[in-house]
């Protein structure tokens, strides 16, 4: 057996793949861009096909960097989780664009059901709420929208992104992991299996489900890459980051800023419910044992600065909003709320849509930049206060994504939050977490405390602003929110 793991880091703007070795060296990277496409408001697809396809070639890549099949150990995977493809067994190819995460084109269905009285129910048995953001919501509307799906009978498969590749890794294999099956509505969060009442309360045809599994083990194998490797590790983008950070004891907190932004706080191996509108999550399941997270997402981070930079122009890229940011003493009184798809945690409100304020002649581009910037710091104090209620507050936060090699965005963090900033000096802790569980299912390591060596070394920020700036910029932001959401905060 060789002695590098292979990471599959299939994300919503690009996939790569990335080599590790054990002691958590990157050996070689190659990413390739995702089409995003938009049909109308509220709707985001991707082609499933384009993310097989370019998947598979970054992984080629990787292979012959490694110098072939035989010095690879392991294939770790990690997904943009909640999107979903459908696909023919027998020809292996997509049947319908794939529904990305983002996705709104179920609100009308979460409605109804919330008006129906199911909300409780559903957020008993899964920990999750009705939101078009989860994969339930999507299959009851594809069901009802897509003949071909129905047409297809028991040709259909539908699954998660990593339930996607696995398949066609192997060549028929149809599995999910217990991460990004509790992220479907449709799996029992205490008893780790898809739930009949689930099954039928969202129309999901039980034959094109995939069996779930563990985050670690031997799964199957590939032979495309010149010899046998097997699939050894699988999770959701979000808990493969949280292992990455090495938030292995309760009470352990990570936040990614990447596309969107999600906070999770280990629970440990007790099923949280949560009173605050957080979510209930699998951590991960080894040996069939589930630990659990509560999760606060926030739908629009990153994908708000490539909005400035794509939409309306303001910014020619990401990396000169540091500038821009420190260029003005704050904010100028502007606040931006990026509900550019919705609102997510705590707000959850699907339909909201985004805003400035505070507009006046004095406002210049500068302010509006710093505003963006800051909203990731101010979205994220909403999450704490709802974890704080819940009964776990953050005594430190460890972070990752693209927006925190921003260093203004790093530090505004701890000065908004009032707690230390860890941030690792390998950043991409997405694809490390998938690494440990890979080398955990191949038994390169006995657990992940024994694989969370991996990790490095981190640069802590720690709180410098004065309390009354900070109640301050709190205060405008609640005032921001308000008007968006249409009630008193």
């Amino acid at each position: 057996m060789g002695e590098i793991l292979l990471v599959i880091d299939e994300g919503t703007t690009s996939t790569r793949a990335m080599l590790f070795a054990p002691d958590g060296t990157v050996l070689g990277s190659q990413s390739a861009a995702l089409t995003q496409h938009y049909p109308a408001p509220g709707l985001v697809e991707h082609d499933a096909a384009e993310i097989w396809e370019k998947t598979l070639a970054c992984a080629r890549a990787m292979v012959g960097k490694a110098g072939g099949a035989d010095r690879i150990a392991a294939i770790g995977i990690t997904n943009q989780r909640e999107t979903l493809v459908f696909w023919d067994r027998t020809t292996g190819e997509p049947l319908a664009p794939a529904i990305v995460w983002q996705d709104r084109r179920s609100a009308d269905i979460c409605r109804t059901l919330k008006d129906a009285g199911e909300e409780p129910g559903v957020q008993a048995r899964t920990g999750l709420l009705l939101d078009p953001y989860f994969s339930g919501t999507k299959i009851a509307w594809a069901m009802a929208n897509w003949p071909q799906l129905k047409e297809a009978g028991d040709r259909l498969a539908l699954g998660t992104i990593e339930s996607w590749l696995v398949w066609k890794l192997t060549g028929g294999l149809h599995v999910t992991d217990a991460t990004n099956a509790s992220r479907t509505l449709l799996m029992g969060l205490g008893s780790g299996a898809w739930s009949d009442g689930l099954i039928d309360l969202f129309g999901a045809p039980r034959h094109a489900l995939p069996e779930i599994v563990d985050c670690a083990g031997r799964f199957g194998t590939t032979s495309l890459f010149g010899g046998e490797i097997p699939i050894c590790g699988l999770a959701g983008d979000q808990q493969s980051a949280t292992i990455g950070q090495a938030c292995l004891a309760k009470g352990e907190t990570k936040a990614t800023y990447g596309t969107g932004a999600f906070v999770l706080t280990n629970a440990g191996t007790a099923q949280p419910r949560s009173k605050n509108r957080l979510l209930a999550t699998c951590l991960w399941q080894l040996d069939g044992r589930r630990t659990y997270a509560l999760e606060g997402s926030v739908f629009v981070a990153g994908s708000l600065i490539q909005w400035l930079r794509d939409s309306v122009k303001l910014i020619a890229n990401a990396q000169e909003t540091e500038a821009i940011a420190k260029s003005v003493d704050d904010n100028g009184g502007v606040y931006l709320v990026p509900a550019l798809s919705g609102l997510g945690a705590p707000w959850w409100q699907p339909e909201a849509r985004a805003a400035i304020t505070g507009l006046s002649f004095s406002t210049g581009k500068a302010h509006i930049v710093r505003a963006a910037l800051e909203a990731m710091a101010h979205q994220s104090h909403d999450l704490k206060t709802a974890f704080a209620a819940d009964g776990v507050d953050w005594a430190t936060l460890r972070v990752d994504g693209g927006m925190v090699t921003n260093d203004w965005i790093a530090q505004d963090l701890a000065d908004m939050l009032d707690v230390t900033v860890e941030r690792p000096d390998f950043a991409e802790t997405t694809a490390l977490g998938a690494a440990m569980l890979a080398g955990v299912g191949c038994g390169m390591f006995a657990g992940l405390e024994e694989a969370a060596t991996m990790r490095g070394k981190v640069e802590t920020f720690t709180a410098q602003l004065d309390p009354a700036t900070r109640d301050a910029r709190l205060t405008g932001w609640r005032s921001a929110i308000e008007n968006v959401i249409g009630q008193r905060v």
